[in-house]
């Protein structure tokens, strides 16, 4: 068990008692692990590895035979209670006996079926109980990441860079998308990575153009833009990182596209320090990459945290709910990009961390990486 947990768990019952809710049920996978050290994967929305009921001075990690031994090995702060119908079912019964009045979900994670089923179950055995959703509890807690954590995200980048460069000297003309991204992985996979943050992007030539590109056929041609967007995941935490290059001498219109962005990147990564708003240093790139005439052509956000989640709070974007302050030990993406439909795009990212007076890039990895 993380040594953290017990501190996690007593700030986040102070967070329920602010919010007036004498009862949580955790059904985040991300939120599971930071607050029980449960390592249970769901492996899909529907499917769940199990549920934490948290109150005051009762904690429940509720699953399935699948998971019983696992969830007692790995959680031993948290009785486990291995249900045989499911977790709707088991639920009344579980917050009859806990008293609960008030209890908080997860809006996010518990979909509208599941919300209706709890309500008649709740229903039929005459249980008067509120249901608060909530934004963002486990979250905000998260959003400050601490030594252990630090040095496991830093291991993650290590894992995800350690071959990059070897990979792209593997690069030759006529290599499909397809082939460069099981390249990739597998090299991380060699290097120790125990599974990818997302699916490897690999785009080239107009497909660069699309920031979330599915990898196909098309095949590498020298002075294309070759964008690759990878990350990988160890012990629980995530890596995420961009680089875009061509194989040969880059042309003009590359040479404008990828200066603009690196420097949009440099702008805003040295603007960060502990105080400044998140929406503060996504302006100071957007502008500088609207000022040279390509306001049009960055759409996503500049950044966004990286942790047991590839993406999560904060969010450095104008399109977030509510402005962040900035402080130290949020780990973010800066990752500015440029995507013009009919020829390609560049984009750059590399993960920071806010540290007491300014800011600590991750990667180690160059930029202006040549073939």
């Amino acid at each position: 068990m993380t040594p953290a947990i017990p501190g996690r768990i007593a700030r986040f019952r102070e967070q329920m008692s602010r919010e007036a809710i004498d009862t949580f049920l955790v059904l985040i996978e991300e939120n599971r692990r930071y607050l029980s050290g449960y390592t249970g994967e769901d492996t899909q929305f529907d499917e769940s590895a199990g549920a934490l009921i948290i109150t005051n001075d009762a904690l429940i990690l509720a699953t399935d035979s699948r998971f019983d031994l696992q969830a007692r090995a790995e959680a031993p702060l948290y009785d486990v209670v291995c249900y045989q119908k499911g977790l709707v079912k088991e639920l009344p019964g579980i917050l009859k006996q806990l008293a609960t009045r008030t209890l908080g979900i997860e809006g996010s994670r518990m979909s509208y079926a599941q919300y209706v089923k709890v309500r008649h179950e709740l229903e039929d055995q005459g249980l008067s109980i509120e249901i608060k959703d909530t934004a963002h509890l486990v979250e905000n807690l998260r959003l400050i990441k601490d030594d252990n954590e630090i040095a496991a995200i830093v291991r993650a980048v290590e894992v995800a860079e350690i071959h990059f460069e070897e990979f792209i000297s593997q690069l030759k003309p006529g290599m499909k998308e397809t082939d460069a991204a099981w390249t990739l992985e597998k090299q991380m996979r060699e290097a120790g990575a125990q599974g990818l943050s997302f699916s490897v992007i690999s785009a080239f030539g107009r497909n660069s153009a699309l920031p979330h590109a599915i990898p196909g056929d098309k095949t590498l041609t020298p002075v294309e833009p070759l964008l690759f967007d990878w990350g990988a995941k160890l012990n629980g935490y995530c890596s995420d990182m961009t680089r875009t290059f061509v194989m040969g001498e880059p042309d003009d219109q590359f040479k404008k596209i990828f200066t603009i962005v690196h420097d949009a990147q440099k702008k805003a990564i040295d603007a960060i320090r502990p105080g400044v708003s998140s929406r503060a240093i996504d302006a100071i790139a957007r502008n500088h990459i609207a000022d040279k005439g390509f306001k049009d052509f960055f759409g996503h956000g500049l950044g966004h945290g990286v942790g047991l989640a590839v993406h999560e709070p904060p969010s450095i974007t104008p399109m977030a709910e509510k402005d962040i302050v900035l402080q130290e030990n949020m780990v973010f993406t800066v990752e500015p990009g440029i995507y013009l439909p009919d020829w390609g795009g560049v984009r750059l990212e590399n993960m920071v961390r806010v540290t007491a007076d300014g800011v600590s890039v991750f990667n180690h990895l160059p930029m202006d990486i040549k073939l």
